[in-house]
């Protein structure tokens, strides 16, 4: 296989186009639009350039990945590493009023509380009491408190040490009580309401055309934010996209159609190749048939050439997927994925064993294979991918299975009820550690969106978190990985890396291995 080997820049890489900009003004094409914008509740990527721009919590990763100071100007850790104590610093928010650390005791006890839905509570669950108010709707003593308006303190039951990268997570982030309480469903949605402690305040909602923001003046840093106005302009396709940013109309772009990277990536000193921790996957329901038969789960699985699927699919430097989690992480001096078990799949297809596995499965040539539906959200690439497994399918297995592809906003919602057979989506990390892949396998997730579960998984991801041996806490995950894939679960696919443009004009931009792209200190050249 011939790879498409691209540089991967980060940071402040600057990009390009012709064209004047206005001064200070800035647009951004995004390709989805997100259902909900409520820091504390969503878990949706499609979120996260919103809310990674209006909001910030205790702390922020800066440009390096370094955890930099952001609402906390200094913080202390007890010697046996339970007890986290934040002094916050003179910040406001978006409307002027003072932020206190009561707002992070409102906005952490709201997320334990299960009426409010939030999508990521598992994340607070290292805080002693914390899982336990959870089971009892939000009621129980939790360790977490505000001694005075600067000051926050937490507990945790063990020592979590990638606790400072969970604190990055929009989870974890500040609401407003009495914003959030006089309208909880619609706050996020009303540029009034949506108010926030980041570099930028939205100025407009306009659903199914853009967002726009401006300058936050209220932020603690304010002088350091050079944009006076930025639109994320909604573009669905990433080929009119494209034509937008070559004919100077944007200044940059989220994405970039795959058959064009190739030449892109020799013509364009806009274009960049954006290192992501992101596995792109289909679930696979466990409960409806003909996917509760593992044989049948693992005959789709080793069926499909996830190497044709990179170079000539996606035509991408993307990694083909045999697991879970992507590598690009370390833990205890060692790479995750390092020596990682295959699960009976190969980067190419494994056709005669599949086959095989099929015909075990009660399908001899495809005979018999009842309809089968595999649902996606509507997107240009995603649908072409979708495409391309079914014919492999097709050709491999002789079996016929049927794509339905649906607007996000509509598609997502149905997912989570777990009617589906075969559902296309895929994870990018919130926070740089296997575990926030692993997590969502656990039983009874919100995010486990096949309803999958297995105690010997869930007791894995518990000694996994409980031992303050990093050693011993790898050897847990990797195991619960092996339980995940050897069941088939998921379908995976490939590990994402991220390819956009940026105009060269345009300094101090950067996009994080997270996908949240932070224009806080973006400037553009006169």
């Amino acid at each position: 296989m011939t790879k498409h080997f691209l540089p991967l820049l980060t940071a402040a890489f600057l990009a390009s186009t012709a064209g004047a900009f206005a001064a200070g003004e800035l647009t951004y094409v995004v390709n989805n639009e997100s259902a909900k914008y409520d820091p504390g509740t969503t878990a949706e990527t499609f979120a996260a350039p919103i809310i990674g721009n209006t909001f910030e919590g205790l702390v922020r990763f800066d440009a390096d990945s370094n955890i930099v100071p952001a609402l906390a100007e200094s913080w202390d850790v007890s010697e046996d590493g339970l007890t986290y104590t934040f002094n916050l610093r003179d910040a406001n928010w978006s409307d002027g009023k003072p932020v206190t650390a009561g707002d992070f005791v409102y906005a952490w006890d709201r997320v334990l509380n299960p009426a409010t839905g939030a999508m990521n509570a598992a994340m607070l669950y290292s805080i002693v009491g914390a899982e336990e108010a959870y089971n009892a709707d939000g009621v129980g003593d939790i360790a977490i408190s505000a001694p005075d308006d600067k000051t926050l303190t937490f507990t945790l039951k063990a020592r979590v040490p990638y606790m400072m990268q969970l604190l990055t997570y929009t989870t974890f982030f500040p609401v407003r009580q009495d914003v959030v309480e006089a309208d909880p469903e619609g706050w996020t949605r009303d540029p009034a309401t949506f108010i926030g402690t980041g570099p930028f305040r939205v100025t407009e909602f306009n659903q199914g055309e853009s967002v726009v923001f401006e300058k936050n003046p209220e932020y603690y840093d304010a002088d350091a934010v050079s944009l006076d106005k930025l639109t994320f302009r909604l573009i669905p396709d990433p080929a009119t996209a494209l034509a937008a940013m070559e004919a100077g109309d944007v200044d940059g772009i989220e994405s970039v159609p795959a058959p064009e990277i190739p030449r892109l990536s020799v013509e364009s000193d806009a274009f960049m190749v954006v290192p992501a921790l992101g596995t792109t996957y289909a679930f696979f329901n466990t409960h409806q048939a003909p996917l509760d038969n593992l044989k049948v789960r693992e005959a789709l699985s080793m069926a499909i050439d996830r190497e044709e699927i990179v170079e000539f699919v996606l035509q991408s430097a993307d990694i083909p997927a045999l697991g879970l989690v992507p590598p690009g992480m370390t833990i205890a001096g060692e790479e995750f994925t390092d020596g990682r078990d295959t699960f009976g799949l190969g980067e190419a297809a494994e056709i005669e064993a599949a086959q095989a596995m099929l015909a075990e499965a009660g399908y001899p040539d495809g005979e018999g294979f009842p309809e089968t539906l595999f649902v996606t959200y509507s997107s240009p690439p995603i649908e072409k991918l979708l495409e391309a497994i079914q014919q492999m399918w097709k050709q491999n297995l002789n079996i016929d299975v049927n794509i339905q592809a649906s607007e996000w906003q509509v598609y997502y919602p149905e997912v989570q009820k777990v009617e589906y057979q075969i559902a296309q989506m895929g994870w990018g990390a919130d926070y740089p550690h296997p575990m926030t892949f692993l997590d969502n396998f656990v039983t009874g997730s919100p995010n486990n969106l096949g309803n999958w579960s297995n105690a010997d998984y869930d007791a894995a991801i518990a000694a996994a978190k409980a031992t303050g041996d990093e050693a011993e806490s790898l050897a847990e995950m990797r195991k619960a990985e092996a339980i995940l894939m050897n069941d088939h679960a998921i379908l995976p696919q490939y590990h994402r890396n991220n390819y956009m443009m940026m105009s060269p004009e345009v300094t101090g931009f950067w996009r994080s291995t997270l996908n949240v792209p932070y224009f806080r200190d973006a400037q553009i050249a006169e």
